[in-house]
């Protein structure tokens, strides 16, 4: 067991196109998208112990223990490897709710990675990411690491190195349900999959926003604002927009000069996450040790 206190990123993502290819007969959606990460994050402050429990602080208003993203990796990963171990996990929250950032899924892909570190279980980076999948479709993408398209319903991933650019990220004020998003009649289902060389070359757009933008005028508002500065677009299901700079100080501009209504951010593009690199240190770090 390593029984030291370590905090854990959890990184928001941005998908940077979205395309709906079909539908499957169980009713989930084929895609492709494209995955990038921010330097944005979550963080857990984890620190195994003997108890054999899972303790998390704070608790989220209205979100049961047993129905926490982080629980719930936890409680996985202890049933997998009939772990004895427990710990305790600190959650300082940075991503907002229901924003398609990807914070919940994000939390419980490094919960698995975290405590698979903890308590020295040696799990597959392949295992974890079947584990994730049960949890959500995103968690297999953080527990990846880097930059990737992703296909299927999202669990096929091929690395891929878009250009890290810098980001204004606005998050408008309404929470949007994906299931409600991919059940809509208005949305679109048939683009027309294309090959990772047209996906990288085409200009990249996601199938989600009409349908959103039609709903939930925020997302709309906010886009048509953003718009006249630079390229905008919204990342997953929403709510969160993102729009795009060749530099950071162009970001930062931007920000400053938005309506009091709107919510932002500047962060980076990474293509390789900060869980990813933390890990790898980590794990240096032991073979040095050893």
């Amino acid at each position: 067991m390593q029984p030291d206190t370590i905090r854990w990123p959890a990184p928001a993502k941005l998908n940077l196109f979205l395309y709906i290819t079909g539908q499957r007969s169980d009713g989930y959606h084929e895609l492709q998208t494209l995955f990038q990460f921010i330097d944005r994050c979550d963080y857990l402050n984890i620190n195994a112990n003997m108890s054999g429990n899972i303790t998390i602080s704070p608790a989220i208003p209205d979100v049961p223990l047993e129905s926490n993203l982080i629980y719930k990796a936890a409680m996985l990963l202890k049933k997998h490897a009939d772990c004895p171990l427990g710990a305790h996990i600190e959650l300082e929250k940075n991503l907002p709710m229901g924003g398609g950032l990807g914070g919940g899924s994000s939390d419980a892909a490094t919960t698995l990675i975290a405590l698979n570190y903890h308590w020295d279980l040696n799990v597959s980076q392949q295992t974890l990411s079947e584990l994730g999948k049960s949890l959500g479709a995103d968690v297999p993408i953080f527990i990846h690491g880097k930059a990737a398209i992703a296909e299927g319903v999202g669990e096929k991933l091929n690395s891929v190195s878009p250009a890290q650019s810098h980001y204004l990220i606005a998050v408008p004020s309404c929470h949007i349900s994906t299931p409600a998003v991919f059940k809509n009649p208005d949305l679109k289902r048939n683009s027309k999959k294309l090959s990772h060389q047209e996906l990288m070359s085409n200009k990249w757009t996601n199938d989600c926003e009409p349908c959103v933008k039609k709903h939930y005028p925020e997302v709309a508002n906010t886009i048509d604002w953003l718009l006249e500065y630079a390229p905008t677009q919204m990342t997953g299901t929403g709510a969160c927009v993102f729009s795009t700079f060749s530099h950071a100080n162009e970001a930062e501009l931007l920000a400053q000069k938005t309506p009091e209504w709107l919510n932002c951010f500047t962060a980076e593009g990474l293509n390789i996450s900060p869980l990813r690199e933390l890990l790898t240190t980590k794990n240096q770090t032991n073979q040095f040790a050893l």
